[in-house]
């Protein structure tokens, strides 16, 4: 009997070491965008390898609404990361555009990939330039969307309001079909390329992208510093037989500041770490890189992320 008792009361002891081994895991999620889309695959590699490596973090990766709704998520505490636009944390740390207040407890992790401004005009309305816009009909993105607030950026450096032009709110599929409707001279759209849409029009009408010159970037990224330069490369779609300089935003790893600084600093530390295997997981993963971690960054780096990236010998640059 005795010895009965002592099995079962090690039982327990085992059980409740174990039950307490459970609970000391910290289980997050990473918001991210569609299924179809690029931020979901990218998100399970990420949560892969930080449930792999990060010895007490369990990470999941959910679908979302990509960029506006995942920070809305952060805003309200109600995920612990997620992927968002540079340009749209940009706004919503300063509660502006399509933010009604300030959410000042966005962070980041680091910026990730491009994702590409395309200016995209039919050749027949002799566009070459952002300025040859006026007078014309042109889709500038959804409205409240981060691609239209993208397009008052540049019309702003350029000069030009949407006064100057015929304008119409449309996403991508529409600007496309109305594109290829002729009811359109040009259209907006952002997106990592090639962009299925944008290969869709070029297989059947002449079109082109706008090129911007050293002067209208550096006055682009001296009023919005989130946006990076970026190189369409000559034959990425039909017809486009030269390279299109353009503005890019770039895709970013956003967290709650309430997040606890360890969590953090582990979670950093797997990702980068084990770069390579989320690498594996998507060709645009592929542009990921430490080197680039911080182009376009909008927001301040979480404390966490920044011991790590003290401990690599890595300067941090200071946003405010």
């Amino acid at each position: 009997m005795k010895v009965r008792k002592i099995l079962m009361l090690g039982l327990i002891l085992c059980l409740t070491f174990l039950t307490g081994a459970a609970q000391a895991k910290t289980f997050v999620s990473i918001a991210t965008g569609g299924t179809g889309g690029t931020y979901y695959p990218i998100g399970g590699g990420i949560a892969d390898v930080v449930s792999r490596y990060a010895p007490d973090i369990q990470a999941t990766a959910e679908t979302g609404n990509a960029a506006v709704a995942n920070l809305n998520l952060i805003g309200t505490h109600s995920i612990e990361f997620a992927f968002v636009q540079n340009d749209t944390a940009w706004w919503a740390r300063r509660g502006e555009i399509m933010f009604q207040k300030p959410f000042p407890n966005i962070m980041a992790i680091a910026t990730l990939y491009p994702e590409t401004n395309h200016l995209v005009t039919m050749k027949k309305s002799n566009i070459k330039t952002i300025y040859d816009l006026k007078g014309k009909k042109v889709s500038v993105g959804a409205p409240g969307s981060g691609t239209e607030a993208d397009m008052r950026c540049l019309l702003d450096i350029a000069g030009l309001t949407y006064q100057d032009m015929k304008v119409d709110f449309l996403d991508f599929n529409n600007t496309v079909d109305r594109m290829k409707d002729g009811q359109l001279d040009a259209g907006f759209v952002v997106g990592g390329y090639p962009v299925a849409a944008i290969m869709d029009l070029a297989t059947t009408h002449d079109v082109d992208l706008v090129s911007f010159d050293d002067k209208f970037f550096a006055a682009l990224q001296k009023k919005y510093p989130f946006f990076v330069k970026d190189v369409i490369p000559a034959g990425t779609y039909k017809g486009i037989d030269h390279e299109v300089v353009t503005p890019a935003v770039m895709a970013m790893l956003a967290v709650d500041a309430y997040v606890p600084e360890e969590v953090v600093y582990q979670f950093t530390k797997a990702l980068w770490e084990h770069i390579d295997e989320v690498q594996r997981v998507h060709a645009k993963a592929q542009m990921i890189s430490l080197k680039t971690a911080f182009d376009g960054l909008s927001v301040p780096l979480h404390p966490g992320a920044i011991r790590y990236y003290k401990e690599k010998g890595i300067k941090v640059p200071e946003i405010k």
